[in-house]
């Protein structure tokens, strides 16, 4: 598994994740209908013609999910007992339809479980760029993580 183990994590590291996507007028249309947000920014391209963006704005969770995803295989991928939250998540600037989304994670936070000794708890901070660089959305994960050694 391309996951990491409690043990493999270092406070402060960063990781700059390879794979990027691009956002297409499917993946959101399908996150806002399956969510049933009939908010019409998002749906409607007469309607978001007549905003202050003069487009569609893609769905918020669509880029948080996107972001979180993208780090999975460098972080957790098979090593995740459970996401345990979700912090200060922020969406400073809007994504648009064929915008290119890339993200990072830096290591915040670690710390061993007090409940399971199997496992550690790490605090990501994920951050997602759009192609120009512009920060679109950041958060912060708290993951309870295998340990390698396990007692």
């Amino acid at each position: 598994m391309p996951g990491r183990f409690f043990e493999a994590f270092e406070i402060g590291e960063t990781m700059a994740h390879v794979i990027r996507r691009t956002v297409t007028e499917t993946d959101n249309l399908l996150i806002t209908t399956l969510t049933h947000n009939p908010q019409p920014l998002h749906l409607d391209a007469s309607y978001a013609e007549g905003t202050e963006f003069g487009r569609i704005v893609v769905n918020g969770i669509f880029t948080f999910g996107l972001m979180v995803g993208l780090s999975v295989a460098d972080t957790t991928l098979g090593t995740l007992v459970a996401n345990l939250g979700y912090d200060a998540v922020i969406m400073p600037h809007p994504v648009f339809i064929g915008d290119t989304l890339h993200c990072e994670t830096r290591v915040v936070e670690k710390r061993e479980s007090r409940s399971r000794p199997n496992a550690g708890l790490v605090t990501f901070e994920h951050r997602a760029f759009n192609q120009r660089d512009d920060l679109v959305c950041s958060c912060r994960r708290t993951a309870l993580v295998l340990r390698e050694t396990r007692p």
